[in-house]
C-alpha cells in the first residue's frame, strides 16, 4: 500500500471516536472528509443505493448502506460511499469486510480512493469495489480473484453483475448516469 505518513502519529478508533466533524483513519493518520458532496456526487450515490435497494426485497440477509464507518482496525477506519453488506449484526460500525464497496471520485479524495483505499479493500477481501466518475460518467469495476483485484472494465452504458454476491444483484450504469446526459438545457 503508498504509506501515508504524518510524523509519528498514530491515532487509534478511541481517539476517533471523539474528534467533532467528519474523519477517516488510515494508518493512524486523520485525514478530513471533504464538505458535503455535490449534487451530481449525491445523486449518483442515491441511484446506485434506489438500485441495489430494491433487487435486496427479497434478500434478508443483505444490506445496503450510505456512507457508514467500516472499521478496518484500531487505527483504520474508512466511510466508504456505499457498503452492501450481508450478516453484518454491529450496530455502531460495519466491522467485517463488505460484500460490495463503491466509491464516487471527487478531485479532493481521488488518490485516496484509487490508492490507499484501493489497497485495503484489497487486503480485506472485499469482493468488488467499484470506482464512479461522475465527471466521465464512467465506473471502473474491480473483482478480488485470489488476493488481487483484478479489473472487470470501464462501464458507462452497461450492466454489471457482481455474480460472487450473496444476494447477486447488479448495477446497470447506463440507468445511473441516463440523467446526466441529457442534452443542455433540459435541466440538467
Amino acid at each position: 500500500m503508498g504509506a501515508l505518513k504524518l510524523g509519528d502519529v498514530n491515532y487509534t478508533y478511541e481517539d476517533y471516536r471523539l474528534w467533532e466533524g467528519d474523519w477517516e483513519l488510515i494508518g493512524g493518520v486523520p485525514l478530513a472528509m471533504s464538505p458535503a458532496p455535490v449534487r451530481r456526487h449525491q445523486a449518483l450515490a442515491s441511484e446506485i443505493i434506489r438500485q441495489l435497494a430494491n433487487q435486496l426485497e427479497e434478500c434478508p440477509l443483505c444490506e445496503v448502506l450510505g456512507e457508514i464507518d467500516y472499521k478496518v482496525s484500531e487505527n483504520t477506519l474508512l466511510r466508504p460511499d456505499i457498503a452492501l453488506t450481508c450478516g453484518e449484526i454491529h450496530e455502531a460500525h460495519l466491522i467485517k469486510a463488505p460484500e460490495i464497496v463503491v466509491e464516487i471520485i471527487s478531485p479532493a479524495t481521488a488518490k485516496r480512493d484509487e490508492v490507499y483505499k484501493f489497497d485495503i479493500y484489497e487486503a480485506e477481501k472485499v469482493r468488488y469495489y467499484a470506482i464512479i466518475y461522475p465527471d466521465d460518467l464512467r465506473a471502473k469495476v474491480y473483482k478480488l480473484e485470489g488476493s488481487r483485484y483484478d479489473k472487470q472494465g470501464d462501464f458507462t452504458t452497461e450492466s454489471y453483475h457482481f455474480e460472487k454476491t450473496t444476494c447477486g444483484v447488479h448495477l446497470d450504469f447506463k440507468k445511473l448516469f441516463a440523467r446526466f446526459r441529457r442534452p443542455e438545457g433540459n435541466g440538467a
